[in-house]
Protein backbone atom coordinates (compact mmCIF):
# COMPACT_ATOMS: atom_id res chain seq x y z
CA UNK A 1 0.00 0.00 0.00
CA UNK A 2 0.79 3.86 -0.42
CA UNK A 3 1.87 3.92 3.54
CA UNK A 4 4.46 0.73 3.14
CA UNK A 5 5.93 2.37 -0.42
CA UNK A 6 6.93 5.23 1.59
CA UNK A 7 8.09 3.95 4.83
CA UNK A 8 11.63 2.63 3.54
CA UNK A 9 14.99 3.73 3.48
CA UNK A 10 16.12 6.48 0.42
CA UNK A 11 19.27 7.21 -1.09
CA UNK A 12 20.76 10.37 -0.43
CA UNK A 13 24.31 10.83 -2.08
CA UNK A 14 26.22 8.41 0.47
CA UNK A 15 23.79 8.35 3.25
CA UNK A 16 20.31 6.21 3.26
CA UNK A 17 17.43 8.33 5.27
CA UNK A 18 14.53 5.70 7.13
CA UNK A 19 11.42 7.37 5.88
CA UNK A 20 8.42 7.26 7.84
CA UNK A 21 4.61 8.95 6.99
CA UNK A 22 1.44 10.12 8.34
CA UNK A 23 -1.22 9.99 6.12
CA UNK A 24 -4.73 11.13 6.44
CA UNK A 25 -7.74 10.17 4.56
CA UNK A 26 -10.92 12.17 3.10
CA UNK A 27 -13.35 11.30 0.41
CA UNK A 28 -15.75 12.74 -2.43
CA UNK A 29 -18.45 13.56 -2.54
CA UNK A 30 -18.92 11.75 1.38
CA UNK A 31 -16.67 14.32 2.90
CA UNK A 32 -17.20 17.77 0.84
CA UNK A 33 -17.69 18.73 -2.69
CA UNK A 34 -15.42 21.50 -2.51
CA UNK A 35 -11.39 20.93 -2.94
CA UNK A 36 -10.52 23.39 0.25
CA UNK A 37 -13.15 21.17 2.06
CA UNK A 38 -11.72 18.32 1.12
CA UNK A 39 -8.29 18.97 1.71
CA UNK A 40 -9.15 20.37 5.16
CA UNK A 41 -10.55 17.25 6.57
CA UNK A 42 -7.53 15.43 5.40
CA UNK A 43 -5.12 17.33 7.27
CA UNK A 44 -7.65 17.06 10.15
CA UNK A 45 -7.39 13.16 9.89
CA UNK A 46 -3.05 13.36 8.96
CA UNK A 47 -3.22 15.13 12.46
CA UNK A 48 -4.89 12.51 13.88
CA UNK A 49 -2.95 9.57 12.84
CA UNK A 50 0.05 11.62 14.02
CA UNK A 51 -0.98 11.58 17.52
CA UNK A 52 -2.22 7.90 16.99
CA UNK A 53 1.81 7.36 16.67
CA UNK A 54 3.08 8.18 13.74
CA UNK A 55 3.57 6.01 10.56
CA UNK A 56 0.07 5.00 10.59
CA UNK A 57 -3.12 6.53 8.69
CA UNK A 58 -6.50 7.48 9.79
CA UNK A 59 -9.69 8.47 8.38
CA UNK A 60 -11.47 11.80 8.40
CA UNK A 61 -14.37 11.47 11.11
CA UNK A 62 -16.50 14.66 11.70
CA UNK A 63 -15.23 14.13 15.79
CA UNK A 64 -11.82 15.38 14.15
CA UNK A 65 -13.42 18.54 13.62
CA UNK A 66 -14.95 19.67 16.87
CA UNK A 67 -11.66 18.40 18.40
CA UNK A 68 -9.70 21.21 16.42
CA UNK A 69 -12.00 23.80 17.13
CA UNK A 70 -11.47 22.75 20.58
CA UNK A 71 -7.68 23.07 20.82
CA UNK A 72 -7.60 26.29 18.85
CA UNK A 73 -10.37 27.79 21.83
CA UNK A 74 -7.51 26.42 24.36
CA UNK A 75 -4.31 27.68 22.56
CA UNK A 76 -6.28 30.93 22.39
CA UNK A 77 -6.98 30.77 25.93
CA UNK A 78 -3.34 29.43 26.46
CA UNK A 79 -2.22 33.23 25.30
CA UNK A 80 -4.08 34.60 27.83
CA UNK A 81 -3.59 32.48 30.65
CA UNK A 82 -0.24 34.09 32.23
CA UNK A 83 -1.52 37.70 32.19
CA UNK A 84 -4.71 36.39 33.85
CA UNK A 85 -2.66 34.00 36.30
CA UNK A 86 -4.13 31.02 35.75
CA UNK A 87 -1.22 28.88 36.27
CA UNK A 88 0.18 27.85 39.39
CA UNK A 89 3.11 25.05 40.39
CA UNK A 90 2.67 21.98 42.54
CA UNK A 91 5.49 20.41 43.89
CA UNK A 92 5.89 16.39 44.51
CA UNK A 93 8.21 15.20 47.21
CA UNK A 94 11.43 12.63 46.15
CA UNK A 95 12.01 11.17 49.65
CA UNK A 96 15.32 8.41 50.06
CA UNK A 97 14.40 5.19 49.95
CA UNK A 98 13.75 4.52 53.56
CA UNK A 99 11.73 8.24 53.80
CA UNK A 100 13.82 9.61 56.60
CA UNK A 101 14.96 11.99 53.83
CA UNK A 102 13.34 14.41 51.55
CA UNK A 103 15.85 14.77 48.59
CA UNK A 104 13.78 17.10 45.76
CA UNK A 105 10.84 18.42 44.53
CA UNK A 106 9.15 18.10 40.93
CA UNK A 107 7.92 21.53 39.53
CA UNK A 108 3.99 20.75 38.06
CA UNK A 109 2.49 23.01 35.83
CA UNK A 110 -1.25 23.05 36.25
CA UNK A 111 -3.59 25.18 34.81
CA UNK A 112 -7.25 26.35 35.88
CA UNK A 113 -8.88 28.40 33.68
CA UNK A 114 -11.29 30.98 33.95
CA UNK A 115 -13.22 29.44 31.52
CA UNK A 116 -12.24 25.32 31.38
CA UNK A 117 -11.72 25.02 34.97
CA UNK A 118 -8.85 22.83 35.81
CA UNK A 119 -7.23 21.56 32.48
CA UNK A 120 -5.38 18.33 32.36
CA UNK A 121 -1.49 19.01 31.89
CA UNK A 122 -1.86 15.95 29.13
CA UNK A 123 -4.18 18.11 27.39
CA UNK A 124 -2.99 21.30 27.07
CA UNK A 125 0.93 20.72 27.51
CA UNK A 126 1.01 19.66 23.76
CA UNK A 127 -1.35 22.01 22.62
CA UNK A 128 1.39 24.89 24.00
CA UNK A 129 4.40 22.71 22.38
CA UNK A 130 2.74 22.38 19.10
CA UNK A 131 2.09 26.71 19.35
CA UNK A 132 5.13 27.37 20.85
CA UNK A 133 3.60 28.94 23.72
CA UNK A 134 5.67 26.50 25.24
CA UNK A 135 8.52 28.47 25.00
CA UNK A 136 6.86 31.35 27.10
CA UNK A 137 5.25 29.18 29.73
CA UNK A 138 8.28 26.97 30.67
CA UNK A 139 10.45 30.22 31.14
CA UNK A 140 7.57 31.62 34.16
CA UNK A 141 7.74 27.83 35.32
CA UNK A 142 11.48 27.92 35.70
CA UNK A 143 11.54 31.29 36.98
CA UNK A 144 8.75 30.06 39.64
CA UNK A 145 11.01 27.19 40.58
CA UNK A 146 13.78 29.15 41.10
CA UNK A 147 11.95 31.20 43.33
CA UNK A 148 10.29 28.11 45.18
CA UNK A 149 14.34 27.17 45.35
CA UNK A 150 15.51 30.22 46.83
CA UNK A 151 12.90 30.05 49.65
CA UNK A 152 13.93 26.79 50.61
CA UNK A 153 17.63 28.14 50.66
CA UNK A 154 16.62 30.84 53.02
CA UNK A 155 14.93 28.37 55.11
CA UNK A 156 18.56 26.58 55.39
CA UNK A 157 17.23 24.03 52.89
CA UNK A 158 19.68 24.55 49.59
CA UNK A 159 20.33 20.65 49.84
CA UNK A 160 16.94 19.89 48.70
CA UNK A 161 16.86 20.13 44.62
CA UNK A 162 13.80 21.68 42.67
CA UNK A 163 12.98 19.61 39.26
CA UNK A 164 12.01 20.91 36.54
CA UNK A 165 10.80 19.87 33.31
CA UNK A 166 12.34 20.67 30.08
CA UNK A 167 10.17 20.64 26.41
CA UNK A 168 12.01 19.83 23.33
CA UNK A 169 11.12 23.63 21.47
CA UNK A 170 12.74 25.06 25.18
CA UNK A 171 16.12 22.61 24.48
CA UNK A 172 16.06 23.73 21.16
CA UNK A 173 15.83 27.28 22.03
CA UNK A 174 19.27 29.01 21.18
CA UNK A 175 18.81 31.26 24.08
CA UNK A 176 18.29 28.15 26.18
CA UNK A 177 21.44 28.08 28.06
CA UNK A 178 20.98 32.09 29.25
CA UNK A 179 17.85 31.28 30.15
CA UNK A 180 19.09 28.67 32.78
CA UNK A 181 21.82 30.47 33.90
CA UNK A 182 19.81 34.35 34.17
CA UNK A 183 17.01 32.50 36.44
CA UNK A 184 19.50 30.88 38.99
CA UNK A 185 21.40 34.44 38.82
CA UNK A 186 18.31 36.32 39.19
CA UNK A 187 16.91 33.90 42.40
CA UNK A 188 19.98 33.80 44.11
CA UNK A 189 20.04 30.57 44.35
CA UNK A 190 23.08 27.29 44.05
CA UNK A 191 23.20 25.49 40.62
CA UNK A 192 23.14 22.79 42.56
CA UNK A 193 19.84 23.58 44.12
CA UNK A 194 18.03 23.46 40.07
CA UNK A 195 17.25 19.73 38.59
CA UNK A 196 16.69 20.08 34.74
CA UNK A 197 13.80 16.90 33.59
CA UNK A 198 14.02 15.93 29.70
CA UNK A 199 12.74 12.90 28.55
CA UNK A 200 14.52 10.71 26.46
CA UNK A 201 12.62 11.35 23.53
CA UNK A 202 13.70 14.76 23.55
CA UNK A 203 17.36 13.91 23.99
CA UNK A 204 17.25 11.26 20.85
CA UNK A 205 15.79 13.77 18.89
CA UNK A 206 18.39 15.81 18.69
CA UNK A 207 21.71 13.85 20.61
CA UNK A 208 24.71 15.83 20.10
CA UNK A 209 23.48 19.10 20.34
CA UNK A 210 21.78 17.82 23.80
CA UNK A 211 24.95 16.27 25.13
CA UNK A 212 26.58 19.86 24.57
CA UNK A 213 23.81 21.60 26.03
CA UNK A 214 23.94 18.88 29.39
CA UNK A 215 27.35 18.78 29.94
CA UNK A 216 27.77 22.65 29.75
CA UNK A 217 24.98 23.07 32.56
CA UNK A 218 27.11 19.90 34.24
CA UNK A 219 29.99 21.93 34.30
CA UNK A 220 27.99 24.27 36.07
CA UNK A 221 26.83 22.67 38.61
CA UNK A 222 23.15 21.86 37.56
CA UNK A 223 21.58 18.76 38.11
CA UNK A 224 20.49 16.72 35.02
CA UNK A 225 18.07 14.07 35.14
CA UNK A 226 16.63 11.92 32.63
CA UNK A 227 12.88 11.22 33.05
CA UNK A 228 10.33 8.54 31.77
CA UNK A 229 13.19 6.07 31.25
CA UNK A 230 11.79 2.88 29.42
CA UNK A 231 9.37 4.40 27.66
CA UNK A 232 11.46 5.64 24.49
CA UNK A 233 13.79 4.26 21.89
CA UNK A 234 16.94 4.96 22.73
CA UNK A 235 19.75 1.99 22.97
CA UNK A 236 20.86 1.62 26.78
CA UNK A 237 24.24 1.88 24.98
CA UNK A 238 23.49 5.94 24.46
CA UNK A 239 23.31 5.87 27.89
CA UNK A 240 26.83 5.82 28.41
CA UNK A 241 27.19 9.11 26.62
CA UNK A 242 24.57 11.02 27.80
CA UNK A 243 25.57 13.34 30.75
CA UNK A 244 22.86 12.76 33.57
CA UNK A 245 23.24 12.51 37.19
CA UNK A 246 19.61 11.11 37.95
CA UNK A 247 17.37 8.21 35.98
CA UNK A 248 14.01 8.66 36.46
CA UNK A 249 12.31 4.80 36.06
CA UNK A 250 8.61 5.15 34.52
CA UNK A 251 5.56 4.65 36.36
CA UNK A 252 4.18 2.31 33.57
CA UNK A 253 7.58 -0.14 34.86
CA UNK A 254 6.97 0.49 38.23
CA UNK A 255 3.25 -0.74 38.20
CA UNK A 256 3.64 -4.42 37.41
CA UNK A 257 7.09 -5.24 39.50
CA UNK A 258 4.55 -6.87 42.34
CA UNK A 259 3.05 -8.99 40.23
CA UNK A 260 5.22 -9.87 37.08
CA UNK A 261 9.02 -10.93 38.09
CA UNK A 262 10.31 -10.45 34.98
CA UNK A 263 9.58 -6.70 35.36
CA UNK A 264 11.02 -6.71 38.34
CA UNK A 265 13.69 -7.80 36.78
CA UNK A 266 13.95 -5.60 34.28
CA UNK A 267 14.01 -3.06 37.00
CA UNK A 268 16.36 -4.03 39.13
CA UNK A 269 18.86 -4.14 35.74
CA UNK A 270 18.02 -0.28 35.27
CA UNK A 271 19.07 0.12 38.57
CA UNK A 272 22.57 -1.78 38.33
CA UNK A 273 22.83 -0.18 35.55
CA UNK A 274 22.57 3.15 36.57
CA UNK A 275 24.50 2.29 39.92
CA UNK A 276 27.53 0.98 37.70
CA UNK A 277 27.30 4.24 35.75
CA UNK A 278 27.49 6.33 38.68
CA UNK A 279 23.72 7.76 38.42
CA UNK A 280 21.44 7.94 40.95
CA UNK A 281 17.78 6.28 40.29
CA UNK A 282 14.33 7.29 41.28
CA UNK A 283 11.12 5.33 40.95
CA UNK A 284 8.29 7.54 39.78
CA UNK A 285 4.65 6.91 40.61
CA UNK A 286 5.01 4.14 43.71
CA UNK A 287 2.07 4.24 45.04
CA UNK A 288 2.06 1.32 47.53
CA UNK A 289 4.40 -0.49 50.16
CA UNK A 290 4.86 -3.88 48.61
CA UNK A 291 6.22 -1.94 45.65
CA UNK A 292 8.11 0.02 47.69
CA UNK A 293 9.18 -3.24 49.25
CA UNK A 294 10.57 -4.49 46.10
CA UNK A 295 12.83 -1.00 45.09
CA UNK A 296 14.45 -1.21 48.61
CA UNK A 297 15.48 -4.95 47.57
CA UNK A 298 16.84 -3.52 44.40
CA UNK A 299 18.85 -0.63 46.41
CA UNK A 300 16.52 2.16 44.30
CA UNK A 301 17.88 5.45 45.52
CA UNK A 302 14.81 7.41 45.78
CA UNK A 303 11.02 7.32 45.42
CA UNK A 304 8.28 9.85 43.82
CA UNK A 305 4.79 9.05 44.46
CA UNK A 306 1.56 8.28 46.47
CA UNK A 307 3.01 5.68 48.73
CA UNK A 308 4.64 9.25 50.18
CA UNK A 309 2.83 12.21 49.04
CA UNK A 310 0.59 13.76 46.05
CA UNK A 311 2.25 17.21 44.73
CA UNK A 312 1.77 19.68 47.64
CA UNK A 313 0.80 23.41 46.90
CA UNK A 314 3.93 25.68 48.33
CA UNK A 315 2.70 26.42 51.88
CA UNK A 316 2.33 22.17 52.41
CA UNK A 317 5.78 22.35 51.36
CA UNK A 318 6.51 24.68 54.01
CA UNK A 319 4.56 22.77 56.64
CA UNK A 320 5.76 19.27 55.48
CA UNK A 321 9.21 20.36 55.93
CA UNK A 322 9.14 21.05 59.52
CA UNK A 323 8.95 17.36 59.80
CA UNK A 324 11.70 17.10 58.07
Amino acid sequence: DVLQQLCREYDLGQTQVQMSASIGVAFYPEHGDMTEEILKKADAAMYAAKEAGRNCWHLFEPALIEKTFDDMTLVNDLRRALARKEFFLQYQPQLSIDGARIVGFEALLRWKSHKHGLVSPARFIPLAEKSRLILQIGQWVLQEACCFAKKLKTMGRQDIRVAVNISPRQLKDKAFLDKIRDSIAVSGIQPSQLEIEVTENVFMDALEESVHTFRQLQTEGVTLALDDFGTGFSSLTYLRILPVNILKIDKSFIDQIEFDTRQLQFVDSIINLGHRLGISIVAEGVETQTQLDELRSCDCDYVQGFVFYKPLHEQEVFELLKRY
